[in-house]
C-alpha cells in the first residue's frame, strides 16, 4: 500500500516522506520486523515499544506508527493511540479482508472454542472452507491485529467461505479486531474470569458488549439464558437473534451425544452436554445467516465431531465413564459437573485445580461448586505457573463447606487416585486443562496431557486396552 494512501486512511497528524516505498506490512514486534514494514510503537505494561523503533528500523521497517514523534530517520504517523490505530492500519495494508470474507466473532466466557469448532465444522459439512482462529490456533485466544489482518487476508486468498475466530475480552478492550468488520457476532455467555485485567464483573461485560455495536458487527446471536444475555440483546446498536436454548427440548443426553430441536428440525448431536446444545444452536444459527439452506444445516449437525479437551470421553475398556474437559471457569465448572451427573449412573468424580497468576477469586467459588455438584472431590494442580500450588488449593478448599476426599498436588497421581476408586456406571471428570498437552510448573513447561495420563492410568490401573 502507498504510504501516503495510508497517511490518508489514518486519523493522524502524519510527517509524510512520499518517495518512501510501498507499506509491505505493519508490525508490532521489533524481532519480526523486516523491509517494508510499518512499525507500531504499542507502548505496555513491561516494555515501550517506542523504544524499540531503532531495531525495527534497522531491520528494515520503513516507517513507524507512534504516539510520540521520535528521533529517527524514517517518515512518523503520529496518532493518539498506537494500539486503536494498529488494525485499521494493519486492515489498510492488506486490503481491508473482512470486507471481502464474511467473519463470524464468537465471544463469551465459556463456549468460544466449541462454538468457532461447530461453525467451521458445518461449513465443511456443507462442502465449503473456512478458517478458524482462537485457542486451539495460536498462542492468544485473539492474535494482535497484525496477525489477525494478516490471517485474514490469506484466508480471503485462499478462496475460504468464511473466517470464525474467537473474540476475547481482552482483544475487545485492546483494540486487537478494530479493523475487522464481523458479518456475525456470536455471544455464548457471562461468568467470572479473567477479572484480574477488567478489575470488576461489570467492565467484562462491557468488554464482551462491545462487539455487538455497530462499529464492529452487522448481526448479532446472542444466547439469552443468561441475564447477561438479555442485557446485551436489550442494548445492542445492532439486529439480534435470540437463542433460547433453555426452553429447547433435549430429548436424551447420554455420554456420547444429545437430541434437541432447531428450527423445527429433530437435530441427533454427536456431541453430550446442555451447554453443548446452546454452542451447537448458536453455530447453526451463525451458518445459517450466511445464507445457509435449514434442512442442509441442521443435518450437518448431525456429522459434527468432538472438540478435543471438550467434554472429550477416555476410552480403555472400562466399565465406568472418564471425562476431560477444559472448564476452568466457576461457570464453566458447573455446567459440565451438571452435564456429567446427567450421564451418570451411580457416583460422580470430579479432580481439578485452578491456574496460578491468574483471578484469584474464583478459587473458592470453583470449590463451592465441586463440593455442592459432585459425590467425590480430589482438589489438585492445575498450571500453578509463578505461585505455589499448596496455596492455590488452600483457597479453591476455602469455599467448600467440607474437606475434600483427597488433595494431592501432583497432577497424576490425583487423577490415579480417582480412577483407581472408580466403578461401574461412575464418572471420573478430570477438569481444567482439557486440550492443553503441557504443564506450567514455575519456569518449567512440562508435558502432561490428562487425556493421555488417563488412559495410561486406566491401562496401568485396570489392565484394560493394550
Amino acid at each position: 500500500m502507498r504510504f501516503d494512501d495510508l497517511c490518508a486512511s489514518l486519523p493522524a497528524v502524519v510527517e509524510v516522506d512520499r518517495s518512501i516505498a510501498d507499506i509491505v506490512d505493519v508490525e508490532h514486534d521489533s524481532r519480526r520486523a523486516g523491509p517494508g514494514h510499518l512499525f507500531a510503537c504499542v507502548p505496555g505494561q513491561t516494555t515501550d515499544g517506542h523504544d524499540h523503533a531503532p531495531a525495527a528500523i534497522e531491520a528494515g521497517a520503513v516507517a513507524v506508527l507512534v504516539e510520540r514523534r521520535l528521533d529517527v530517520r524514517v517518515p512518523q504517523l503520529v496518532v493518539p493511540s498506537v494500539r486503536e490505530a494498529m488494525g485499521p492500519a494493519a486492515a489498510a495494508v492488506h486490503g481491508d479482508p473482512s470486507s471481502h470474507i464474511p467473519v463470524i466473532g464468537v465471544t463469551g466466557t465459556n463456549g468460544k472454542t466449541t462454538t468457532v469448532r461447530l461453525i467451521g465444522d458445518l461449513l465443511e459439512q456443507l462442502g465449503a472452507s473456512a478458517t478458524e482462529i482462537g485457542t486451539l490456533t495460536g498462542v492468544r485466544t485473539t492474535p494482535e491485529a497484525p496477525e489477525l489482518q494478516r490471517t485474514l487476508a490469506k484466508a480471503h486468498q485462499q478462496g475460504d467461505a468464511a473466517v470464525a475466530m474467537e473474540v476475547s475480552s481482552h482483544a475487545l478492550d485492546l483494540h486487537r479486531v478494530d479493523g475487522t468488520r464481523f458479518a456475525v457476532g456470536v455471544f455464548t455467555n457471562l461468568g467470572v474470569d479473567h477479572l484480574d485485567f477488567h478489575g470488576d464483573l461489570q467492565s467484562y461485560e462491557a468488554a464482551k458488549a462491545r462487539l455487538f455495536t455497530p462499529e464492529l458487527t452487522d448481526l448479532g446471536i446472542v444466547s439469552t439464558d443468561t441475564e447477561a444475555g438479555e442485557r446485551i440483546t436489550g442494548t445492542a446498536g445492532i439486529p439480534i437473534i435470540p437463542v433460547d436454548t433453555t426452553a429447547r427440548e433435549a430429548a436424551s443426553n447420554g455420554p456420547t451425544g444429545s437430541r434437541f430441536r432447531w428450527r423445527g428440525h429433530d437435530v441427533s448431536l454427536p456431541l453430550a452436554g446442555p451447554f453443548n446444545v446452546t454452542n451447537a444452536a448458536l453455530a447453526a444459527e451463525a451458518v445459517a445467516a450466511l445464507g445457509y439452506d435449514d434442512d442442509d444445516v441442521a443435518a450437518a449437525l448431525g456429522r459434527v465431531r468432538g472438540v478435543p479437551g471438550r467434554f472429550e470421553t477416555v476410552h480403555a475398556g472400562q466399565a465406568f465413564t472418564v471425562v476431560v474437559d477444559y472448564a476452568h471457569t466457576p461457570d464453566g465448572l458447573e455446567a459440565v459437573l451438571a452435564a456429567a451427573r446427567e450421564i451418570t449412573e451411580r457416583t460422580l468424580i470430579v479432580v481439578f485445580g485452578a491456574g496460578g497468576d491468574r483471578d484469584q477469586g474464583k478459587r473458592p467459588q470453583m470449590g463451592e461448586i465441586a463440593r455442592r455438584l459432585a459425590d467425590r472431590v480430589v482438589v489438585t494442580s492445575d498450571n500453578p505457573r509463578g505461585e505455589a500450588s499448596e496455596a492455590i488449593i488452600a483457597a479453591i478448599v476455602s469455599g467448600m463447606d467440607a474437606s475434600p476426599e483427597l488433595v494431592e498436588v501432583d497432577r497424576r497421581r490425583a487423577i490415579r487416585h480417582a480412577i483407581a476408586g472408580a466403578r461401574e456406571g461412575d464418572v471420573v471428570l478430570i477438569a481444567g486443562k482439557g486440550h492443553e498437552t503441557t504443564q506450567t510448573i514455575g519456569d518449567e513447561v512440562l508435558e502432561f496431557d490428562d487425556r493421555v495420563v488417563a488412559h495410561e492410568e486406566l491401562r496401568r490401573l485396570g489392565g484394560f486396552e493394550a
